[in-house]
This record gives structure tokens, C-alpha cells and sequence, in this order.
């Protein structure tokens, strides 16, 4: 029987790690590079090397720690597993509860600059009425929430245990939200627990919407497409194909990158890096063009730490290989699309039943790093209605 104990958490990275980061980084021994590939092939040697050398040099791990510890955080024990949590309360005191669940290549990090304007909008240019208890749990085999003791921790099982989270926490009513395979936790958690979850709200993306239909977990239905949009669907879904390679081998032999990504910090570096750059919004050349530098570092250097590369890909293995896909229940939804783009609701929402659908034109895949205001706002929107 698992110990229901929440206990306090502190990040305290042993010195001898963040030593041991830096050796490995100066000692790479880098690939060499065909002439004029650019990132058709992966992320270009030379931008690596830079981006590896600003994590050695430049980067403040303990800068950044400390101001992550800014965040009260706890762990505490579900279902035989460790799950690592953020719990920020609100000042305001009919403050709304709501859980943020991130993704693959995501940690709890990427909600970091949305938890002050969602808990205390009222010295955030906001309503106090809007007012959000923010909980942001790191999916198990991400971050702290780790090590993970036996296979089987896919997003259904994430969701079940979310959701005594928030029972544990004290919560009889909350919100959901979550991009990526975290809006598959948020959907699957009404689907656990429909008489407290009040709605959920998810992100999304064109190119996400065609991967995941590739991958096999939205249909997408082609037949009510003018030639023109099946063609730009062919299109985009050969461009899916080819960016695909990440999926496949994390879902299917996640144990042998693993060792890479386990031994080598630029291995890692590179890993999400060319995702941050495939990801995010089109008109950004580069990963720094979209995102603050520091907070995906930050990210990455957790995954460092906490040799949660291996395990993250384990989650995406467990959860394409898992039969449970729970249906969400009934309550209100939100869709939020960064990226506008019309072929998005022809494809996902064609009879508009989803009542709140918004576009943006700013971000895509990681709209908490990329747009947040943009984001509070649409959550402060969504919810406004259904308190």
C-alpha cells in the first residue's frame, strides 16, 4: 500500500554532477558533417557546438535551480511510484484548481513563466476572479518524478494517478489542461474523474495534428477535403514521415538510445534541441529565435540530471504499446491552436463541436515557452465560463 505522505521537495544537484556535466561536454568528441545539409539531416554541427559550449560556459545551472526552487514543490508516492509536483496557491481566496500536464521533449520547466499570471492575476494585469491553485507534476520517468520502479506507466495509468493527486491535494472540483501527450493525460483525467474535473483545456498544432494521425491516435477524416487540402495533407504528412524517426525509436527500442542519452549531455542537448527547432513556430530559424535559451537549457539540464531520457522515452513506448485509452468524459473542452492555420479545424473540430476553438498566429508546439500571455489569456477565457 503506498505511503499517501506528500512531502516536501528541494533540487540539490550534488556539485560533483555539475562538474562532471561540464568535463563530458569539453570532452565531446563531435561527428563530422556533409557540406550544405543544413538541418535536413539533424541539427548542424556547428550550431551544436556552440549551443554546447554556451551550456558549459555561459549557462548557471545553480541560477536556475534556486529560481526553481522558488516553486514549492513535493513529492509523494501513487500507485507504487514517485511523483514529483509543483503546488503554487493563489493569494485569491475562491482561486480555481488547475492541473498542467507538459510532454515529450517537455518537463515541468516549460510552465514556469505562466504559473505567477495564472495563480495571482491580479498584480498580472488580470482579473482577481480568474485566479487559478496551480499543480504541475512531472509525468512519471520525466524529471524528479523518477526513478520509475516497473513497466506500465503510460497515460492512462498518469491520468488515474493525477487525479488522486488532486484528491490527495484536497481538491473536490479542477481544471486540466496539457499539450503534446500531456493533453492525452488531460483528456483521459475527465475520463477518471468526471465529477470533479470541471473542464479541460488542450494545445495543439497542424503539423502535431498530422503526427498524431500518423501515429494512429486521431483519425482524420479526408473525405470532406477539397483535392487542394488532401494534397497539402499528402504534403505535410510525407514531412511528418520524415520527422517522424524520433517516435519510432523511442517506441519501439527505447532501452538502446537510452545509453546515449544516458552517457553523452550533448546526445541529450541534441535530442530535443532539433525538436525545439522542428517545433516550434515556422517563422523561427532557430530554437533561440522562439523560446528563452536559459528555460530550454534548464529543461534539458534536468533531464541530465535526473537520467530521465531513457525513462521519458520509456513513457512513449508504454503508452503506443498500451491498449487503455480511456474516453474523456463529457465536460467542457477548449482547444487552443498556435499556429494558425485554416486546415487545422477542417481536420480536428469540421462541425465546430468544439465551442471554445482558438487560433493564434504566434507559436506552435510549446506555447507556454513561446506565447505565454497568449496562453494565460485563453486559459483565463476557457475557464471564466465553467468556475
Amino acid at each position: 500500500m503506498d505511503n499517501t505522505e506528500i512531502r516536501p521537495f528541494r533540487i540539490d544537484v550534488a556539485q560533483a554532477d555539475v562538474d562532471d556535466l561540464h568535463t563530458r561536454l569539453a570532452n565531446t568528441r563531435w561527428p563530422d558533417e556533409l557540406p550544405g545539409v543544413g538541418w535536413s539531416r539533424g541539427v548542424p554541427l556547428d550550431y551544436l557546438r556552440g549551443l554546447a559550449e554556451y551550456w558549459a560556459r555561459d549557462y548557471d545551472w545553480r541560477a536556475h535551480e534556486a529560481a526553481l526552487n522558488e516553486f514549492p514543490q513535493f513529492t509523494t508516492t501513487i500507485d507504487g511510484q514517485r511523483i514529483h509536483f509543483l503546488h503554487v496557491r493563489s493569494p485569491e481566496p475562491n482561486a480555481l484548481p488547475l492541473v498542467l500536464s507538459h510532454g515529450w521533449p517537455g518537463s515541468f520547466v516549460e510552465f514556469t513563466k505562466i504559473i505567477a499570471p495564472l495563480t495571482d492575476p491580479r498584480t498580472h494585469g488580470g482579473d482577481p476572479a480568474d485566479a487559478y491553485d496551480v499543480v504541475v507534476p512531472s509525468l512519471p520517468g520525466f524529471g524528479f518524478s523518477t526513478p520509475v520502479a516497473e513497466p506500465g506507466w503510460q497515460a492512462a495509468r498518469t491520468a488515474r494517478a493525477f487525479a488522486e493527486l488532486m484528491h490527495r491535494l484536497g481538491y473536490e472540483r479542477y481544471g486540466a489542461h496539457g499539450g503534446d501527450v500531456g493533453s492525452a493525460v488531460t483528456g483521459m483525467l475527465a475520463g477518471v474523474d468526471p465529477d470533479r474535473v470541471v473542464g479541460t483545456h488542450v494545445t495543439g498544432d497542424l503539423k502535431g495534428a498530422v503526427a498524431a494521425s500518423l501515429g494512429g491516435y486521431v483519425p482524420l477524416d479526408r473525405t470532406r477535403l477539397t483535392d487542394q487540402e488532401r494534397n497539402r495533407l499528402d504534403q505535410l504528412s510525407t514531412e511528418g514521415t520524415d520527422g517522424a524517426g524520433y517516435l519510432r525509436i523511442q517506441t519501439t527500442r527505447p532501452q538502446t538510445l537510452g545509453y546515449a542519452l544516458t552517457d553523452s549531455p550533448v546526445g541529450q542537448l541534441a535530442w530535443i534541441a532539433e525538436k525545439f527547432q522542428e517545433w516550434t513556430d515556422d517563422r523561427a530559424a532557430l530554437p533561440e529565435d522562439a523560446v528563452d535559451i536559459d528555460q530550454l537549457l534548464t529543461s534539458i539540464s534536468v533531464y541530465w540530471f535526473t537520467r530521465s531520457g531513457i525513462s521519458a522515452a520509456r513513457f512513449l513506448y508504454e503508452t503506443t504499446h498500451s491498449p487503455e485509452w480511456i474516453p474523456a468524459a463529457n465536460v467542457p473542452n477548449g482547444w487552443a491552436i498556435f499556429g494558425t492555420d485554416p486546415l487545422t479545424r477542417r481536420l480536428l473540430d469540421p462541425d465546430h463541436a468544439i465551442k471554445h476553438w482558438s487560433e493564434f498566429a504566434k507559436g506552435r508546439h510549446f506555447p507556454a515557452m513561446e506565447a505565454p500571455t497568449l496562453l494565460v489569456t485563453d486559459l483565463r477565457d476557457f475557464f471564466r465560463t465553467i468556475r
